[in-house]
Order: C-alpha cells, then sequence, then structure tokens
C-alpha cells in the first residue's frame, strides 16, 4: 500500500517544499513587477533581468533584491501613494465633495455675514490653499 509508505517526516518535508516553492514564486513576481515599474530602467536591461531569472533564477533573484532593493521600496511607496491620491480623488468626486474654491466661496459668505473674524477667515482660506 502505497500510502502506508508516506511518513510523517515526509509529509512535513513536502509541506515545507512547497511552502519555499510558493515564496519564491511571490518573489519572482515581485521582482517582475518591479522590473516593468521602473522607468528609468532601459528595455534591454528589463530584458537581460529576465533572461537571468529564466536562466540562474535563485542566483539573479538574491542579485537583484540586493542590487536594486532600496528602488524597490520606493518605487514600490511611489505606486502607493499614488493610488492613494488616486482613490481619495475618486470618492471626494463620487461622494460630491466639494471643491476648494466652493469651500472658499462659503468661507467668504460667512465673512461678509459677520460670522467669521478676518482672521478665522484668513486661516481658514490659507488652510484650504495649502
Amino acid at each position: 500500500m502505497l500510502l502506508a509508505e508516506y511518513t510523517f517526516g515526509q509529509g512535513l518535508l513536502t509541506v515545507l517544499w512547497i511552502f519555499v516553492f510558493v515564496a519564491w514564486i511571490m518573489v519572482l513576481f515581485t521582482i517582475i513587477g518591479d522590473l516593468f515599474r521602473d522607468h528609468e530602467l532601459s528595455g534591454w536591461g528589463k530584458a537581460v533581468w529576465i533572461f537571468f531569472l529564466v536562466f540562474l533564477p535563485f542566483l539573479t533573484g538574491l542579485i537583484y533584491l540586493i542590487a536594486r532593493g532600496n528602488g524597490m521600496r520606493e518605487r514600490s511607496l511611489a505606486a502607493q501613494k499614488e493610488a492613494q491620491q488616486q482613490m481619495d480623488a475618486y470618492i471626494r468626486e463620487t461622494a460630491g465633495g466639494s471643491s476648494d474654491v466652493d469651500e472658499i466661496a462659503k468661507l467668504a459668505d460667512l465673512h461678509e455675514k459677520g460670522k467669521l473674524t478676518d482672521q478665522e477667515f484668513a486661516d481658514a482660506k490659507a488652510k484650504l490653499l495649502g
């Protein structure tokens, strides 16, 4: 019986190898994604990295992470910041939020009615503009 010959230790080793393989695939996709996110690297440079990732994957992956790790972090943070700004703009637009010009007009109306002092109006306007 084949199942009886498969020990608990072999099962744990299989689970470990599956974990390592999935982790490697995640690292590989992260590196490839970073390569195509980098606009400073030429197409030839990207092709060379991909070539070596295919034929010497572990060594190339380690070299890439060592040589370009900080750049990966910076590009990832920039992409996340841009995505957050786009999401915030979309939410403001969809929710019908007013623009800064509308807010300043409301502040000016309150100032004219005497509900805001000159200093309060100037502070609120400065906060909106900058």
